[in-house]
């Protein structure tokens, strides 16, 4: 992979880092495995002081998947930059307690514990609103809490099967399959992000804090049914869901001479353009592609006349007409081709950086921009236990105190 300049990390630089748009806001991350830590990420990112509370043994995401050393996955690195980890054994009294000591020392608390589990600990809304009135408590769920899913289990697969993803891309033929993604774990996440947010911008109006709750099974049905709820939209007279280009054949990648490609001629002018240029000047009359309802009732027969078109020349051939005739068009990436591709490479995603235990790493930096208060990786994801003792410390305990809550291990403290 190509060497980049990378974004200014606070221990390789001494040019300071502007402030991020969330600077001043302190977050308490309660959250484990892919959707907490990604929301709460971003709102690292975004500038807030993120602390994350892990058990003493540590976040599973540690463990799992690739990895170079015990503790530091890559998955970890990918999804706990810019927070301070402190580790504390929330089985013991002392535990709990120094928890409950950090409670007023924040803006937000962001957990997807089940609430059951949560409250158990003593650290339910309730509870930690009487420590902290004017706390934003964001509870990532599996399921809304009125219903009667809501104390159940959930992973990704689970809810990408129970919110009609699984069941869309079996394509009604084929045996149904995940997505080889964790997408409803990373579409909650942002839904996470948005909503502390807001409660942010009420509390900034109010001064009043309040409860959240993202429920991952109800978010991801919303997420799936913007265009598939097509047909079920009119009670007076209800047809089937599903949008039908997405589903009758008419989105799929196009066979190139040489390859494949994505290739979507979308308004009148795209098709007319397209239909000219290949020779075939009768099909923008026989579809009428000028006309928007016509283009929708005929789309499945408008890309199977592109199909065998675009089948003589090659990817690089018609990347070229493509961009003459402003048609949206791209080759087919594979993920380890992405930091080769020249958009990437020119907007430097794809970054480098030293971490103090696991040597050079690739990361990609925060796509969203700020031009005021930007974005930015101001510290790799820590070592477990890597800010027990300068996290308590900041919340008033005394250092006879620590090495109380050191030896009876309801703290660990990573000492370099």
């Amino acid at each position: 992979m190509p060497k980049q300049s990378n974004p200014p990390l606070a221990a390789q630089t001494s040019a300071p880092v502007k402030e991020g748009p969330l600077s001043g806001i302190r977050v308490l991350d309660l959250t484990a495995i892919v959707l907490g830590p990604m929301a709460t990420q971003m709102l690292g990112d975004y500038g807030a002081d993120v602390i994350k509370i892990e058990p003493l043994e540590g976040d599973r995401m540690r463990g799992t998947g690739v990895t170079i050393g015990p503790g530091m996955s890559a998955l970890f690195l990918a999804l706990n930059r810019n927070k301070r980890s402190i580790a504390l054994n929330l089985k013991s009294p002392e535990g709990v307690a120094a928890l409950q000591k950090l409670i007023p020392t924040v803006d937000v608390i962001v957990h997807n514990m089940r609430v059951s589990a949560i409250e158990r600990l003593g650290f339910g809304y309730d509870s930690v609103s009487k420590m902290n009135p004017n706390i934003v408590y964001c509870a990532a769920t599996g399921f809304d809490q009125d219903g009667p899913y809501g104390d159940r289990p959930v992973l990704d697969d689970i809810i990408q099967a129970a919110s009609g993803l699984v069941s869309l891309n079996s394509l009604g033929d084929n045996e149904p399959e995940y997505t080889p993604s964790l997408i409803a774990d990373k579409t909650a996440a942002m839904a996470v992000v948005n909503a502390v947010l807001a409660a942010l911008v009420y509390r900034g109006r109010t001064g009043k804090g309040q409860y959240v709750e993202v429920p991952m099974f109800e978010t991801m049905v919303t997420f799936m049914m913007t265009e598939h709820l097509a047909g079920m939209t009119y009670q007076s007279f209800p047809a089937k869901a599903g949008y039908t280009r997405l589903l009758d054949g008419g989105r799929k990648p196009t066979r190139t001479a040489d390859g494949y490609m994505a290739i979507l001629p979308y308004t009148g002018e795209h098709w007319s353009v397209f239909f000219t240029i290949a020779g075939r000047p009768e099909l923008i009359e026989k579809y009428k592609v000028y006309e928007t309802r016509s283009r929708s009732v005929n789309v499945v027969k408008l890309y199977a006349e592109l199909r065998p078109i675009v089948l003589l020349k090659t990817t690089a051939e018609w990347m070229e007409i493509c961009e003459r005739l402003d048609i949206p068009a791209t080759p087919i990436y594979a993920l380890d081709e992405l930091p080769q591709h020249p958009q990437l490479q020119a907007v430097k995603l794809f970054c480098t950086a030293e971490h103090p235990s696991q040597g050079t790493i690739t990361y990609l930096r925060p796509s969203t921009k700020f031009r005021g208060t930007p974005a930015a990786v101001r510290a790799l994801a820590p070592e477990l236990g890597e800010h027990t003792e300068i996290v308590l410390r900041e919340a008033g305990f005394e250092s006879a105190e620590i090495d109380g809550l050191e030896s009876r291990k309801a703290v660990l403290i990573r000492r370099h």
